[in-house]
């Protein structure tokens, strides 16, 4: 069950894995993207850890000071990618607890943003099969690990990778990778699935 404290714990120790991966990210994003997204979303993950420092009086503002600071602080596409994630979460949060309901919302709003769907090669393709473990309380590190796994072969359909066409097999989405990264911290973060 989520609580203020369990998802503050979940989103500094998704901040902590962005901040130490942040050069991966950007070597990742370098031959289909801008070379941008670690450094754009160690940023943006900075300023969420300062939003949360002072603590949030619910869910729902915590979700909400989440998405503010990501869209104001990162740059490109995922800083309103994973924004409308988390004011999705914060909607959705005040008539849901169930975070299967929540994840579903913010997969819903970043389909809807984005314009993308599965198989496009992005964050999508982690999303996906990962709300749908959640549902059904069967989310695992290798549900994650493969979903993330599954960009390298795929073309990018959508976003700066799609400008190179066939040229992006081969290579993984670094949304689809920071978006792991989400996931595995919040399947490491004690009392939110597991109770």
């Amino acid at each position: 069950m989520l609580t203020i404290e369990n998802t503050t714990v979940w989103l500094n120790k998704f901040a902590d894995q962005i901040e130490q991966h942040q050069s991966y990210l950007s070597e990742l994003d370098t031959p289909i993207g801008d070379g941008d997204h670690g450094g754009n979303m160690a940023r943006g993950l900075a300023a969420v850890k300062a939003a949360l420092a002072t603590q949030p009086a619910d869910i729902t503002k915590l979700f909400q000071a989440t998405a503010m600071a990501l869209i104001s602080k990162v740059g490109g596409a995922s800083g309103p990618l994973y924004g409308t994630a988390f004011l999705e979460m914060a909607k959705q949060s005040k008539i849901d607890s169930d975070l299967g309901g929540l994840l579903a919302a913010a997969l819903a709003g970043i389909e809807k943003r984005g314009g993308a769907t599965t198989g496009d090669k992005t964050l999508i393709d982690v999303w996906a099969p990962v709300v749908q473990a959640v549902q059904a309380g069967e989310l695992t590190q290798d549900v994650i690990d493969d979903a993330v796994a599954s960009t390298e072969p795929m073309v990018a359909k959508k976003g700066r990778a799609s400008y190179l066409g066939e040229r992006s097999v081969g290579h993984l989405d670094p949304g689809a990778v920071s978006s792991g990264y989400l996931f595995t911290t919040l399947l490491d973060t004690e009392g939110i699935l597991w109770v």
